[in-house]
């Protein structure tokens, strides 16, 4: 049996959002500078909080950042990718992971950001899951 923790979270959120974006969105974990040519961005993050129960169940807290063109571009998509995440994430299973419940903490909205170019819209999930046994 694995670990509680052993299950890259990032990893697997971004694989799941990259299937239910498609292929004109791009979904990473960190930002270059071609980010401007790279629109519509998803950026997942796992947060250094959470906990878990000690034995298989972790709790991470993920920002999700979405960029885009344009304001209406960013704040459509972050609210996609709230219902992929409280409306479908729950309940499915990766090769790697169990997903069990979703939650919002901080719910999206527009976020600054230094390039004028483009606009960031982002939101915090807290995230349960679990290995697959």
């Amino acid at each position: 049996m694995a670990d509680v923790g052993s299950v890259d979270v990032e990893l697997e959120l971004i694989t799941y959002l990259q299937s239910r974006a498609g292929s004109s969105v791009v979904v990473r974990d960190e930002l270059d500078s071609n980010l401007a040519n790279e629109l519509p961005t998803i950026q997942v993050e796992r947060i250094p909080a959470g906990d878990d129960d000690g034995f298989r169940l972790d709790r991470a807290l993920v920002d999700i950042n979405v960029y885009a063109a344009t304001r209406p571009q960013a704040i459509a998509l972050a609210a996609q990718v709230r219902g992929w995440m409280l409306q479908h994430l729950p309940g499915t299973k990766t090769a790697a992971a169990v997903f069990t419940q979703v939650a919002t903490i901080s719910a999206p909205g527009i976020r600054p950001y230094e390039n004028t170019a483009l606009r960031r819209a982002g939101a915090t999930y807290q995230v349960y899951s679990h290995p697959v046994s």
